[in-house]
């Protein structure tokens, strides 16, 4: 993987850490899926992600972001409950990494 943070399985942990910190908030959470799924595949890693979402509100944390999708994937974000999608590519196109 490219992107690293928290598992599943910690996220709890520390967003009760988070929230006993005065000057912090955390807002939400991020999921970026493998490159190249298929919709379905997508969908089954977003949803994941929502469930987290969901378990770590009911736990009172009160989180209101729940970013999942990017140009490629974000019909199935927006379809899995994606509150903010990161559509760069989409309205500036492609980057290109070519050597200047």
């Amino acid at each position: 993987p490219t992107k690293a943070g928290v598992t599943p399985e910690d996220a709890l942990a520390l967003a009760r850490a988070v929230a006993a910190l005065p000057r912090l908030k955390l807002r939400g959470l991020m999921c970026i899926p493998e490159p190249a799924t298929d919709f379905a595949s997508a969908c089954a890693v977003f949803a994941r992600a929502r469930a987290l979402f969901d378990a770590l509100n009911a736990e009172g944390l009160g989180l209101d972001t729940l970013s999942m999708g990017m140009s490629d994937d974000l019909e199935a974000a927006v379809a899995s409950g994606s509150t903010m999608v990161r559509v760069g590519s989409a309205i500036f196109g492609r980057r290109s990494y070519a050597q200047v």
